[in-house]
């Protein structure tokens, strides 16, 4: 009786050994099993990092829905061709322009880059901003026909601009005496809710960049863009406190992407990018 109880024993352990060496490889074509991979080691040898850019979606030329419902412009571009010289997978956000930093902050992206004013308060705040890439400045732009030739002829009339630009910050603060002549400062979520509101008479005129104010000359009949220029400012890259490194691998990828004339090559899609104002390049 005790040597069938354990001749089963036995038999049941050799089963169980069986199948667990089974479970632990598979069949090649040849029949010979190979070992499984451990399943506490991700696929591949590395992880691609993936680099989230932050965007206005509404700031052309800059960073835009185009016609294919692709996200595009000239930041959009040089930020892809950036992802492709690090090897990086590249995605883009679109932020809430009055609440940029504070998504910045909560890691929806790893940088703010659209056509960004470099500002003394995020430099004191501790982000890390890049070296700046662009000269930028700040114009009205108005109806054609609507007699407005100076900022002046603006006293008793109102003006929108959009939320958490560097233009309201101008209006509030340097130019605040400019903005005491206005009938009222309308201000809007993004620009072209203010091209609409100048279009259909709420206001008369958007306190706009000149390069955003230029596209839409460009692509919109009827509407002229006043010749004084009432704040110069630069573009910069934001990233969080603490990416100091990562800034400079940006950075150094766009060095990269000017000495191989890919940045030159981006720039040129854009007419309404002055390349003179395109500091990278000089």
């Amino acid at each position: 009786m005790k040597k069938r109880i354990i001749a089963l024993v036995l038999a049941t352990l050799i089963a169980a050994l069986t199948f667990g060496l089974a479970g632990c490889g598979s069949k090649t074509d040849d029949g010979n099993t190979t070992a499984a991979p451990d399943a506490s080691t991700p696929a591949g040898t590395a992880e691609t990092k993936t680099f989230t850019m932050g965007i206005d979606p509404e700031y052309p030329p800059f960073s835009y829905l185009g016609k294919d419902g692709e996200y595009t412009g000239f930041d959009v571009e040089v930020c892809k061709a950036v992802c492709d010289k690090l090897g990086w997978e590249f995605k883009v956000f679109a932020v809430n322009w009055d609440e940029k930093l504070v998504q910045l902050d909560s890691n929806e992206c790893d940088c703010v880059w659209s056509g960004m004013t470099i500002l003394d308060s995020m430099k004191e705040a501790g982000y890390v901003i890049s070296r700046p890439y662009f000269d930028n400045e700040q114009v009205l732009l108005v109806k054609e026909g609507s007699g407005f030739a100076s900022s002046k002829d603006l006293a008793g009339k109102a003006v929108a601009v959009q939320l958490g630009t560097s233009g309201e910050s101008l209006l509030n603060e340097d130019l605040k005496d400019l903005a005491d002549t206005f009938s009222e400062v309308v201000t809007c979520d993004s620009f072209l809710k203010c091209f609409t509101e100048l279009e259909g008479n709420a206001v008369d005129a958007v306190f706009v960049d000149r390069p955003v104010a230029d596209s839409y000359v460009a692509e919109h009949e009827g509407f002229v863009i006043i010749d004084e220029d009432l704040g110069a400012e630069q573009y910069g890259i934001a990233f969080r406190s603490g990416d100091r490194a990562l800034c400079a691998e940006v950075e150094g990828a766009i060095d990269a992407l000017v000495a191989d004339g890919t940045y030159a090559k981006i720039a040129a899609k854009y007419e309404d990018i002055d390349a003179g104002n395109l500091l990278f390049l000089k």
